[in-house]
C-alpha cells in the first residue's frame, strides 16, 4: 500500500467532484488581497490572525506546503509574496495554476510529498503555510524536519492540523450524530478493516488518513528546531457533532530558532 500514490490519486478525484477544499479563488479575492484586504485560514473556519504575519509580504519567499486548491497560495502572491506552492495532487495544482494565469501572479508550483522536499535547499524560504493535510502521512516527523530545513533563521511556519480527538470516534456513526468511540491513536483508515474491506477502501478512491498524537504534532515541532509561538483553535462550524463539545482542530505558529 502506497498512501502517497493513493491520496495523489483520490485527491485528483476531490478537484473533479469540486470538493470544498479543492476550490479556487474567485477574482474578487484576490483583487482585494492586491489592494491589501487579505486574509487566509489553515484549519476550516478562522483566519490565521495578520499579526502572526510579517507586516509585508512584498518579496516574501513562500513556501505553501501541501496546500494545493488555489487558496492559500494565489492569495499571498496576490499580497505581493513570492509563491511556491506544492502537492501531492497534479490536478490541486492546476488550481493554483488557473488562478496564477487569470490574475497575473508570482506564482509556481511542485508535485511532491510533504515529506520530500530535496527539490529545495536549505534556508530557502522566510515563510512556510501548511493547512491541514498532514493526517495524509504516517510519519509526520519528516513533515516538521523539512519544513525546518528549508526554513530560512527566524522564519515562520504556520500551520494547521488535527485534534487527535476527532479520530477516536466511528466515522459511520458520527455521520448519523452519534459519537461512539472506537479507535486508539495513533490510527489510521485501514485500521480494523478485513483485507477484503481494505481493497475496497482503497478501490473506492478514498484517501488514506492518520490521527497523529498531539505530542507528535506539537513537540514534533519543537524536536525540529522550531519554537511555538501562537495557538488557536477552530472547528466544523457546526457540521460535525463534536462542535458541541470541543474544537477539532488547531493551528500554531512556529518560530525556526538556531540554540
Amino acid at each position: 500500500m502506497d498512501a502517497v500514490k493513493q491520496n495523489s490519486h483520490a485527491w485528483d478525484k476531490k478537484v473533479e467532484s469540486e470538493a470544498v477544499y479543492t476550490k479556487a479563488v474567485s477574482r474578487e479575492v484576490i483583487e482585494k488581497s492586491k489592494a491589501g484586504e487579505w486574509e487566509i485560514t489553515v484549519t476550516t473556519e478562522k483566519p490565521v490572525p495578520r499579526s502572526w504575519f510579517p507586516q509585508s509580504l512584498a518579496g516574501l519567499k513562500v513556501l505553501c506546503l501541501a496546500s494545493g486548491g488555489g487558496q492559500q497560495g494565489p492569495v499571498l502572491a496576490a499580497a505581493g509574496a513570492d509563491v511556491t506552492v506544492v502537492d501531492i495532487s497534479k490536478k490541486q495544482l492546476e488550481q493554483d495554476e488557473f488562478v496564477a494565469k487569470r490574475d497575473g501572479l508570482n506564482l509556481s508550483t511542485l508535485q511532491c510529498s510533504m515529506t520530500d522536499l530535496s527539490a529545495f535547499s536549505d534556508e530557502q524560504f522566510d515563510l512556510i503555510i501548511h493547512p491541514v493535510a498532514n493526517l495524509f502521512v504516517e510519519d509526520i516527523s519528516l513533515v516538521w524536519k523539512e519544513a525546518s530545513r528549508v526554513l530560512k533563521d527566524k522564519g515562520t511556519l504556520i500551520s494547521g492540523f488535527t485534534n487527535p480527538l476527532l479520530f477516536i470516534f466511528d466515522d459511520e456513526e458520527d455521520k448519523k450524530g452519534n459519537l461512539v468511540v472506537k479507535h486508539k491513536v495513533p490510527t489510521s483508515s485501514l485500521d480494523n478493516l478485513t483485507d477484503k474491506e481494505k481493497e475496497e477502501y482503497l478501490n473506492s478512491d478514498q484517501t488514506i488518513e492518520f490521527g497523529h498524537t498531539l505530542e507528535d504534532q506539537i513537540q514534533g515541532q519543537i524536536d525540529a528546531g522550531l519554537v511555538i509561538a501562537g495557538l488557536y483553535e477552530d472547528d466544523f462550524g457546526g457540521r460535525r457533532p463534536l462542535d458541541e463539545y470541543i474544537k477539532c482542530f488547531v493551528a500554531t505558529k512556529a518560530v525556526k530558532i538556531k540554540l
